[in-house]
């Protein structure tokens, strides 16, 4: 049920970011969502995880580096992809992640995947190439894919890169996360400044930023990591896929269209990450006080 509710709400991350990027910039978004966050998280980790924060701050470095790559990057680009592209291609596209991490193992951490891995990919390569020209192939050689997907595609290539040097990371899961999202909004801070990215104006944004700050940035983190302590970290990165699944449901329930080739390149993508999935070495269920990287390891919105 932990896992359940955690890949809800971030499917809510996608469709109620798509409806807040009608009027809202997304550095504005993603500053104050991670403005509301950061001291919940805090006080979460120093009661749950209990760490060492001399220890902690000590690390900095890389954990700037992080928080810049996925906190501040990853967010930017995915919230700029929704103000071009539906949530539902997002998700689709996004759910592609585990394999391009895969990828970067290999390339840059020597990983030896077994060949049904390689099979994987293959097949939700096929579903996300499905998914970014529509089923009209003839897109591919005009290169006439929609901007939406196109920043996309970037954001989960910056969460792949933050995901090989997030596995080198030894600190306890909530507490290497809360500090990245204090980051980001302390670096944010100037550039918000700046560029005039205050509080939201209508109750419409103040709503859509309240859940985003409470559902997808608090609630997820908290119940994936209470999953960790019950489940191995490959079962927990297999339930991610319904990140796609309940943005489909979302969007039929809003009344909005799907595709067929949509459906085509989910169920492609979706299959193709769990063979995936399936040629990975299994883990061991972490405890509470285990060193890991944060709980987004293999994929987050």
């Amino acid at each position: 049920m932990y896992l359940i509710l955690a890949n809800l709400f971030w499917a809510g991350n996608f469709v109620v970011g798509q409806s807040a990027m009608k009027t809202m910039d997304p550095l504005q978004l993603t500053f104050w969502r991670w403005v509301l966050a950061a001291a919940p998280l805090l006080l979460l980790a120093h009661f749950v995880d209990r760490p060492d924060w001399k220890g902690v701050l000590r690390r900095w470095p890389v954990l700037l580096l992080l928080s810049v790559l996925g906190m501040s990057g990853y967010t930017l680009l995915l919230y700029s992809a929704l103000q071009h592209t539906s949530a539902l291609n997002a998700s689709l596209v996004t759910a592609a992640n585990p394999a391009l991490i895969m990828v970067l193992a290999v390339v840059f951490l020597r990983d030896r995947p077994r060949p049904v891995s390689w099979l994987g990919i293959g097949l939700g390569l096929a579903g996300v190439v499905l998914v970014l020209t529509g089923g009209d192939l003839q897109r591919l050689l005009t290169f006439s894919i929609n901007t939406g997907e196109l920043l996309i595609l970037a954001a989960i290539t910056v969460w792949g890169f933050y995901t090989i040097i997030a596995r080198r990371l030894s600190l306890p899961a909530i507490t290497s996360t809360a500090v990245q999202v204090a980051l980001a909004a302390v670096v944010l801070a100037p550039v918000a400044a700046v560029a005039g990215a205050g509080l939201p104006s209508t109750p419409a944004e103040s709503w859509s930023l309240a859940f985003i700050a409470v559902f997808p940035s608090l609630g997820s983190y908290l119940l994936w990591n209470l999953a960790l302590k019950r489940t191995t970290a490959a079962n927990a990165g297999n339930y991610l896929n319904l990140i796609a699944v309940f943005t489909a449901v979302i969007t039929v329930l809003l009344g909005q269209p799907i595709t067929l080739a949509q459906v085509t390149g989910g169920i492609l993508v979706i299959s193709g990450v769990l063979l995936t999935s399936a040629g990975q070495q299994p883990q061991r269920p972490r405890s509470s006080k285990s060193t890991s990287s944060p709980p987004s390891e293999s994929r987050v919105p």
